[in-house]
């Protein structure tokens, strides 16, 4: 019944398309659908959801189920983890700000921040508010300080306190200003700076103003219980459900979920489709500010923008363990898009050939089968027995199995969170017996030599991963801590 009232919906939408002259990018809103429903199918994600709009109005196409054990159809109402999207509505509560006279742009952050924060480096003392919301503070991805006690949710006890503990000693290698350089680290801080300078918490803020003006109540951190109960589930690269994350302490970076209902009345509102007052702040937002590299995108506040051969695209993409999510403005054509997933795999592909059916669309090949069944093995028979089955088929002239240290990496990761330590443990050490050079796999190693208290194998491994890799920031303060811990006892 579902599947028939959808494609009466895609019907309807296909009529309205024919008589209105509205082509997007020359791509029928069927053949977005038959591109959607092929994706589910090779396993991208278990659900992909396209919102497309401009001065005709709004379509929705939808392909694929909330989960394995929830099998309905995502729909406009159905929450997502936006992710990184966040960071362009943090920069919007900025320019909004700016324009108030809150505060300025050129401002240092510093001046926002506790007195105790007291960085020795000139150039961290030099970092701007608008260095932040450029990435281009030099500030790295992320801090080499976290130490959560749930790999599944990284960021759930990371706190205020850890982040200015980071800045007060970080050096960095550049000026502020001069080059960019994504940061995590640097969106933390803006969301720090606007809820010392407003008083309120950033979900509070956030709420106050910019939801409650746009009208978008179904984008939240926290989740009401309705909401919750339309959460499509969170899956990994391999279609492994997650859990999602918290991120109280860094919520301006990534923490927000939505829909693309509310997804597209943010994208209406920067396209100046629907009236609002945030409007001069949002085109505050889109004004250039920095190249991004060598090639025609720039850098806003917190948007990417293309800017070549008469095309004017502004784009924000995000994803986090279980969901990736793209949001798009076409200044030039007066259009958007917005595309959710709840996969960790990227769909900005999907919403490149959308917005310009030039883009060559690649279908998404599905890599994880020796994956699948090496999990399978280790399941049934036990770790011994899957890397024996590793072995034998990387014997084999022709297969249909892609063998890298990915595979055998979260292999591992599977064992750690089924609680079988030592059995993650040996699939580590074979990875590296097969690929003796991945730091991955030796910084997975040395924390659960850690977690299970061999501090003297965590010492080693991190050793060993800063052989290879001497500048890892997160190996250099992992081994400082547990050496400095050593020496106490």
């Amino acid at each position: 019944m579902a599947a028939k009232i959808f494609l009466r919906i895609i019907t309807f939408c296909v009529f309205l398309l024919l008589n209105s002259d509205m082509a997007f990018s020359q791509i029928s809103l069927d053949s977005v659908y038959s591109i959607l429903k092929k994706e589910i199918d090779h396993k991208r994600s278990k659900s992909i959801i396209v919102g497309i709009v401009d001065s005709n109005g709004r379509h929705i196409i939808s392909a694929g189920v909330l989960s394995d054990k929830d099998r309905r159809l995502p729909d406009g109402n159905t929450e997502y983890e936006i992710g990184s999207v966040t960071k362009v509505i943090t920069s919007l509560m900025l320019a909004d700000m700016s324009l108030k006279k809150k505060l300025d742009l050129s401002d240092p952050l510093l001046k926002f921040l506790p007195k105790y924060v007291k960085p020795l480096d000139k150039n961290v003392r030099d970092i701007s508010l608008l260095n932040l919301a450029t990435h281009t503070a030099g500030l790295p991805r992320f801090p080499d300080n976290n130490e959560p006690k749930d790999l599944e949710n990284p960021y759930a006890d990371y706190t205020v306190g850890q982040l200015y503990e980071y800045l007060s000693r970080f050096e960095p290698n550049r000026v502020p200003g001069t080059q960019f350089q994504y940061s995590n680290t640097g969106y933390s801080l803006l969301g720090q700076v606007l809820i010392n300078v407003s008083g309120k918490d950033y979900e509070s803020l956030v709420k106050e103003q910019i939801f409650s003006p746009l009208k978008m109540n179904s984008t939240v951190i926290t989740l009401t219980p309705a909401l919750k109960s339309n959460m499509a589930i969170g899956h990994n690269e391999y279609g492994a459900a997650v859990s999602g994350w918290d991120m109280p302490a860094v919520a301006s970076n990534g923490a927000l979920r939505s829909n693309v209902n509310d997804m597209l009345t943010f994208v209406s509102a920067n396209l100046g489709l629907i009236k609002t007052d945030l409007y001069p702040a949002m085109e505050l937002s889109h004004r250039k500010q920095t190249r991004k590299g060598n090639d025609d995108a720039f850098i806003t506040l917190g948007w990417t923008l293309f800017d070549h051969d008469g095309k004017e695209i502004l784009l924000k993409d995000g994803s986090t363990a279980g969901y990736s999510s793209l949001i798009a403005i076409d200044k030039k054509k007066n259009r958007g898009i917005v595309v959710l997933a709840n996969s960790k795999n990227e769909i900005k592909n999907i919403a490149y050939h959308i917005l310009d059916s030039t883009f060559a669309l690649k279908p998404y090949t599905y890599k994880w089968r020796l994956l699948d069944t090496l999990n399978s093995v280790a399941k049934r028979k036990g770790v011994d027995a899957a890397i024996a089955l590793y072995r034998q088929l990387s014997t084999l002239e022709k297969s249909e199995f892609v063998f890298d240290e990915v595979s055998l990496i979260y292999a591992g990761n599977e064992l750690r969170k089924a609680n079988k330590p030592d059995d993650a443990i040996k699939m580590y050490k074979f990875n590296l017996t097969v690929y003796p050079n991945s730091t991955e796999t030796y910084e997975n190693l040395a924390d659960l030599y850690r977690r299970t208290g061999n501090v003297k194998m965590a010492i080693a491994s991190y050793e060993q991963l800063l052989k290879i890799d001497p500048k890892n920031a997160s190996g250099i303060w992992m081994l400082r801590q547990l050496k400095d811990a050593s020496a106490v006892r």
